[in-house]
């Protein structure tokens, strides 16, 4: 065998040989290329799920608060309404005194609380010349106050024993605030249409 066909065999074999090293390498190369791509699309996908389930927690939890602010804004226009009607209430309580049996009765059923012990009435000052006029028409509830005294109370009556120990409160304000309990869920419901 000749000088060239032994050279022409080797470069014959070398370039087989790099032919499959280059070919193995192409594709493993492109192996690594797609592995690369679909490990970026995982990660993008993965990136892009995160960023969503992070917009949406944000979007639910100012949709939450937006949702608690209004509901607060709702409760507090309410209370506001009721309390500015509790508020008139009140004035025309200041305003009005009862009709005297009305107030006959208030006067009555504060010393009877008293029971036998003697006492002392409070009254509104508007109602003190109304209060001695009826206790002057009956001595049975005369006999039992020994004085009548002003208070700064709306209107109704307090009864006090004479020692100050024991009172017993039957004016408008004691009575509205024990109405009230009843009273807010009616004025609420006719109002806003619920409790």
């Amino acid at each position: 065998m000749g000088m060239d066909k032994i050279k022409g065999a080797i470069i014959s074999k070398v370039e087989m040989e790099a032919s499959d090293i280059t070919k193995e390498a192409k594709e493993k190369a492109h192996e690594e290329i797609e592995k690369a791509k679909r490990q970026r699309e995982a990660k993008f996908e993965e990136e892009r799920g995160r960023i969503l389930a992070e917009a949406e927690e944000e979007a639910a939890r100012i949709l939450a608060q937006a949702s608690i602010k209004a509901r607060q804004k709702l409760l507090s226009a309410k209370a506001d309404i009721i309390a500015k009607i509790i508020g008139a209430a009140r004035e025309e309580l200041a305003r009005v005194s009862g009709d005297e049996s009305h107030f006959l009765n208030l006067v009555r059923e504060a010393t009877e609380g008293l029971g036998a012990v003697k006492g002392r009435i409070y009254v509104s000052p508007k109602d003190v010349g109304t209060v001695k006029r009826l206790l002057e028409a009956d001595k049975e509830l005369s006999g039992k106050m020994v004085e009548v005294r002003e208070s700064n109370c709306l209107g109704g009556v307090i009864a006090e024993d004479v020692e100050g120990k024991l009172t017993i409160d039957n004016t408008y304000e004691t009575r509205l605030e024990m109405l009230l309990p009843r009273l807010l869920p009616e004025i609420s419901k006719q109002l806003f249409g619920s409790p």
